[in-house]
């Protein structure tokens, strides 16, 4: 994944020059920039010119399943924050399933909730968007609080907490509309990376040694997904965690960190989609080649560890 990811600089307000965090599964197009302390979780889309600038208010948290579209602009002041999910304090929050769109301004402080399409060209900026909300193009939303489940009609100035309470619900239509673009921008992210991807080109292009191979159908003779790099056992154990609907920890540690038995954090797999959790594993196999490699499943609401299974070590 070629993206522009760097910490902030050094400023009065803050020396730590902390880099982005960002989940393997995401997509970043090379054209966007990412600065600084944002954290984005899984799934996430981001399309070319992006600028993700958390260099004076921070941090800044993009949830799963976001899709930020072409020319989209999220910026905080470094004064004044607000209250996420999480209950720590955050310039922008971008709750999972949004939708910011095609040259929209976030700009904290800042939060969007779960579900929320943010439209052409609008502006957040010192407010927050209640859950499920839909606000159309070319809309101004400055300090207020918009309710969750409403609509804001395109060319609209929702500047004054009044004008907020009296907003329409949300109709039907318009949250199917909403669910549609995330869905369409999750396949963009899986094509655009398969088209990163030797091995799943191939797939496309009907070569030998694609990914059809990790399908039953496409010739698997044991009846399990194929891996150049996870054996049967690991693979059995990847099928068998994801059909109780866990999550996948993986984990790395070299020679000395395995004898104290003091793992450092690589990934957590969130997908439902079996051959992409397996080439989400084969990448990351493939960027730590000399350490110990082990998974270990998550319960998604509680987070507590279960099973676990080293399934690379430096000799293999």
């Amino acid at each position: 994944m070629n993206i522009h990811s760097i910490p902030a600089p050094p400023t009065p307000w803050s020396q730590k020059l902390i880099e982005p965090t960002i989940d393997p599964s995401v997509y970043i197009h090379p054209l966007t920039n990412v600065i600084g302390d944002v954290r984005i979780g899984a799934q996430v889309h981001i399309a070319p010119g992006v600028s993700i600038r958390a260099d004076e208010g921070m941090p800044f948290h993009i949830g799963d399943n976001v899709n930020i579209q072409d020319g989209a602009v999220i910026h905080g002041l470094e004064q004044g924050r607000i209250t996420g999910d999480d209950g720590n304090p955050y310039s922008v929050w971008i709750s999972d399933n949004a939708s910011i769109t095609h040259m929209a301004l976030i700009h904290g402080p800042a939060y969007i909730g779960n579900g929320c399409f943010i439209g052409f060209r609008s502006t957040v900026f010192n407010a927050r968007v209640g859950d499920g909300c839909i606000v159309m193009s070319h809309v101004l939303i400055e300090n207020v609080e918009i309710p969750a489940g409403k609509y804001v009609a395109s060319g609209s100035a929702i500047t004054h907490q009044q004008q907020a309470d009296r907003l329409p619900n949300v109709q039907t239509a318009d949250s199917s509309f909403a669910r549609h673009v995330v869905s369409i921008n999750q396949k963009l992210r899986q094509g655009y990376l398969c088209a990163e991807d030797d091995i799943c080109i191939a797939v496309i292009r009907n070569e030998p040694n694609g990914h059809s191979n990790l399908l039953q159908q496409n010739g698997s003779r044991d009846g399990h997904p194929r891996s150049t790099r996870l054996n049967s056992e690991a693979l059995d154990w990847v099928r068998k965690i994801m059909s109780r609907g866990l999550y996948i920890g993986v984990e790395r540690a070299d020679s000395r960190r395995f004898r104290a038995n003091s793992w450092l954090d690589c990934a957590t797999i969130r997908t439902s989609d079996e051959v992409e959790a397996i080439a989400t594993l084969e990448q990351l196999l493939q960027e730590h080649p000399y350490q110990y490699i082990r998974l270990f499943s998550i319960k998604p609401i509680t987070r507590q560890r279960g099973s676990a299974l080293v399934v690379q070590s430096p000799q293999d």
